[in-house]
């Protein structure tokens, strides 16, 4: 049964599923750059382990939603984006506007943090110096 009426997504391991097959909607990746990636996307928070993804893999396989290239790279087939009826995003090249949004929430993260563990905050206030310079720059 799918999820949010959306077929491609179990309810077995929903989460990993999703970002598995946006990961793959952009390129091939090995079972090794899938984690990679969601640890990219994740800023460093998580990282699923190889016993997660790679049987996810297989079984996106075995339904005929993936296949396993020679090199070993998997890639999204096209029939099951044609399937799904769900254009899978493209994530590329942001806006300006976005990547300050972006900004705005990592000042958030350092206020909190300076309030919760100065310590860890005084590592890297040296970095928050010349960054500020740099957006006083940017900003004149």
């Amino acid at each position: 049964m799918a999820t949010w009426g959306m077929p491609w997504v179990s309810r077995k391991k929903r989460g990993l599923r999703s970002w598995v097959l946006v990961i793959l909607g952009d390129a091939p990746k090995t079972g090794a750059e899938v984690m990679d990636e969601m640890e990219r996307m994740s800023g460093g928070w998580w990282r699923p382990s190889p016993g997660s993804v790679y049987p996810l893999l297989e079984e996106l396989t075995q339904e005929g939603i993936t296949r396993r290239k020679e090199d070993g790279r998997y890639e999204l087939l096209n029939s099951a984006r044609e399937q799904f009826g769900w254009r899978f995003p493209q994530r590329g090249p942001r806006s300006p506007a976005d990547v300050v949004r972006e900004i705005g929430s990592l000042i958030a993260y350092l206020e909190d943090l300076r309030r919760s563990d100065a310590t860890r905050f005084a590592e890297a206030q040296g970095s928050i110096h010349e960054t500020a310079e740099r957006l006083k720059r940017l900003a004149n």
